[in-house]
């Protein structure tokens, strides 16, 4: 009777990809539930989101429905304390006025601060923007979870199209480029 011995560095290892595997695919699972969300979840998300209504830098509230559908809707969450937000605005503001000149009846864009009002007016007098911003304070950053930012990470985007169906999300700052193509896909 002839006994093999497995050499215990080729056992560890397989069983170490075997997890490795696993956790792969758990985490891919993870990844694409938080993702792809149930049409129901995300309905019901995008519902009350357009049900919210905060106020502007002046304190007139703003009903969030006024928004939705007619002409495409890139809404931008940001915060004063966030660099990527903040080196991202004038890009924005740039873009919202190209978007809105000569009649042209392009991308409109919305601000959503999830900051202190304080800050949010405070910036807002020294680097004022060509379009309209709501102070959702920090709430805001709980409303972007609900829309698939499972890490509440900012700056958070969406873009409506005309109907005011959602079409894009994205994490992280914008560039040219990615403004570009948002404004080209509605």
């Amino acid at each position: 009777m002839t006994v093999e011995k497995t050499n215990p560095s080729t056992s560890r290892r397989h069983w170490l990809l075997a997890a490795g595997g696993v956790a792969v695919t758990a985490g891919a699972g993870i990844g694409a539930w938080q993702y792809l969300r149930p049409r129901a979840e995300l309905d019901a998300a995008l519902d009350a989101f357009w049900a919210q209504q905060w106020p502007t830098a002046t304190g007139e509230m703003v009903a969030l429905r006024q928004y939705r559908g007619g002409q495409p809707l890139l809404v931008n969450f940001w915060a004063t304390w966030c660099p990527p937000c903040v080196e991202e605005l004038p890009l924005l503001d740039r873009f919202a006025q190209a978007q809105g000149q000569a009649g042209r009846q392009g991308v409109r864009v919305l601000g959503i601060a999830a900051d202190r009002a304080a800050s949010v007016t405070r910036w807002l007098q020294r680097q004022p923007l060509a379009y309209p911003v709501v102070i959702a304070e920090t709430g805001g950053v709980a409303v972007t979870r609900t829309l698939g930012n499972s890490n509440g990470g900012l700056p958070f985007s969406l873009l409506f199209d005309g109907a005011g169906q959602l079409r894009q999300r994205r994490i992280g700052a914008f560039s040219e480029e990615i403004l570009q193509r948002w404004a080209a896909a509605v």
